[in-house]
């Protein structure tokens, strides 16, 4: 590999005042490359959307086997997992990283197949990601046609296939909006035992992973005020409480029957025009950034089994962490096996910020990554 100019031995400078003039001209044109080494590398593009990030892997993974998308799911889990901890983790990743990695879908109108990853595992849905994979597919001709004013990119998600519909223009992608998966209430008005807090009243809806819904006001807590810390106590409370006290039950998969997280929301579930917030801790406490794609699903969902808001009311949903908004409406009636269900539109858009090429040099102790709680 060609050495970067600042390892090649410099001649001692005559003059200082040309020293100078040479060694800023000298950094202005540095070959960023890394010197000499063993060991894997991985190629991801980095994105966000409403603050949430998304590290798209596009190089450096073996193989993901498995005949359908959820099989992939479990040998990633099982066999690949080293991968994740390296991209998602310190040194690379930060406790709040969030990735997705290309795989092969076995449905034949599927642009993209996806597993999502995140600092616990595993997730079967992610709202905010689809959004950036929306754009990420036309961006990088995993469409072969784009076409304006809306460029249609099916993802296989876990969960199922998520039609998303890309703003194009001119070569320009923009905002994003997608049909989700069937989206359903599992249960509403469950009590369960909260440590630190008693009875708590909370309800459970799916939006391609289950959430367990309630307040923050029940905790003395407001979601665009509160420390973050104190939110995510609460939430991560609630969780286990949940998670020890419900079984849940998916009508298709026992894969997807488990709780992804809590989101605490300001309880303004009426419909009106105003926006309504919401914090989403979701896997070993993450707080997500954006307003929360799936989490914005499963809530319009509750709001319309509860007769809050009717069919194409759409809503606009705020991230008491950063302020980003999604918008969301039930557009249609739908069932998830047995169950009544509503597809849910949630629409926002995402934003590059870079590209990286990561390594994991042979004998450095960490890098498979961790993490400090």
């Amino acid at each position: 590999m060609r050495q970067p100019p600042q390892w090649q031995k410099c001649q001692k400078p005559t003059k200082k005042k040309k020293w100078h003039s040479r060694r800023n001209s000298r950094r202005a044109a540095m070959d960023v490359q890394l010197p000499p080494h063993e060991g894997a590398k991985l190629s991801v593009v980095d994105m966000h959307t409403g603050g949430e990030p998304l590290r798209v892997i596009v190089s450096g993974y073996p193989e993901v086997k498995g005949r359908t998308l959820l099989s992939k799911r479990r040998y990633a889990r099982e066999h690949l997992d080293h991968l994740r901890r390296a991209l998602m983790l310190e040194p690379r990743g930060h406790y709040d990283m969030y990735g997705a990695l290309l795989v092969a879908s076995e449905l034949p109108d599927a642009h993209l197949g996806v597993l999502f990853m995140h600092n616990e595992g595993y997730s079967t849905m992610c709202g905010h990601a689809v959004i950036t994979l929306g754009r990420f597919a036309v961006d990088y001709g995993l469409v072969k046609e784009p076409r304006s004013p809306e460029t249609p990119v099916n993802i296989h998600c876990p969960c199922g296939l998520v039609r998303a519909f890309v703003e194009y223009d001119r070569g320009k992608t923009g905002a994003v909006r997608f049909l989700s998966v069937p989206a359903f209430v599992f249960a509403t008005d469950v009590t369960v035992v909260v440590e630190g807090f008693g009875n708590v009243t909370v309800d459970i809806s799916y939006g391609g992973a289950f959430y367990a819904f309630v307040d923050a006001q029940r905790f003395g807590l407001d979601v665009s005020a509160s420390r973050t810390r104190d939110l995510v106590d609460a939430a991560t409370a609630v969780t286990k409480a949940v998670k020890s006290q419900v079984k849940l039950h998916h009508p298709l998969s026992d894969d997807l029957a488990f709780l992804y997280g809590t989101i605490l929301t300001d309880g303004k579930d009426q419909f009106c025009d105003d926006a309504t917030a919401n914090v989403c801790v979701f896997a070993d406490a993450q707080v997500d950034r954006s307003p929360t794609g799936s989490g914005v699903t499963a809530r319009v969902a509750l709001q319309y089994h509860k007769g809050q808001i009717e069919l194409n009311q759409s809503r606009t949903f705020q991230s008491g962490a950063t302020g980003s908004q999604f918008t969301g409406k039930a557009v249609e009636e739908s069932t998830c096996g047995d169950l009544k269900a509503v597809v849910v539109e949630v629409a926002g858009r995402a934003f590059y910020t870079g590209t990286s090429c990561f390594v994991q040099e042979a004998d450095d102790q960490l890098k498979d990554g961790f993490l400090l709680k």
